[in-house]
């Protein structure tokens, strides 16, 4: 049996993914909106993996007992300047989940809760990529996205990203 304080905060992370998937959709449509289809595109990926990270942490609750209660989603608020606004943004939220799985990996080892942080460590590997390749993406742009042609392959390579749905065994 999950300890109170461990299902709390996997059931807050079903709402944080789901609004990471937001986020995720707001910034595609900001590229969409721009013209650049490949980064919308990107965005629009990142959005479905979110969606599927919030279903890993509901089914997980699930099969522990646990039926999780939904929260209202909140609409994204951000306001894009320049086409490196979102990209620096996904950096930042990025590092923001990662503090969020932490504390939910700290909770569960205060807990003695072995199970959970075995389901954890999937997650834990996972904010390390999603870090890299948003910290990569935002380097790669900085280096090339104020030269039209540059930013142009850069997004024509941002448009041959294809969905893969994570393979975490619950």
């Amino acid at each position: 049996m999950l300890k109170k304080e461990v299902a709390d905060l996997l059931e807050q992370q079903i709402n944080k993914e789901l609004y990471s998937a937001y986020l995720y959709l707001d910034m595609s449509n900001y590229y969409y909106d721009k013209n650049l289809d490949g980064f919308g595109n990107w965005f629009k990926i990142q959005a479905q993996e979110e969606r599927d990270h919030a279903m890993l942490f509901l089914t997980y609750l699930q099969n522990n007992d646990v039926c999780p209660k939904l929260g209202a989603i909140d609409a994204p608020d951000k306001v894009y300047n320049s086409f490196r606004d979102p990209l620096a943004e996904a950096l930042a939220h990025e590092q923001y989940v990662t503090s969020l799985i932490n504390a939910i990996y700290a909770e569960a080892m205060k807990a003695n809760d072995f199970r959970t942080l075995q389901f954890l460590d999937w997650f834990v590997k996972e904010q390390g990529e999603e870090e890299k390749n948003s910290s990569d993406l935002l380097g790669r742009f900085d280096l090339f996205g104020s030269d039209a042609k540059s930013l142009y392959a850069l997004d024509a390579e941002m448009g041959a990203r294809t969905y893969s749905a994570p393979s975490l065994v619950l």
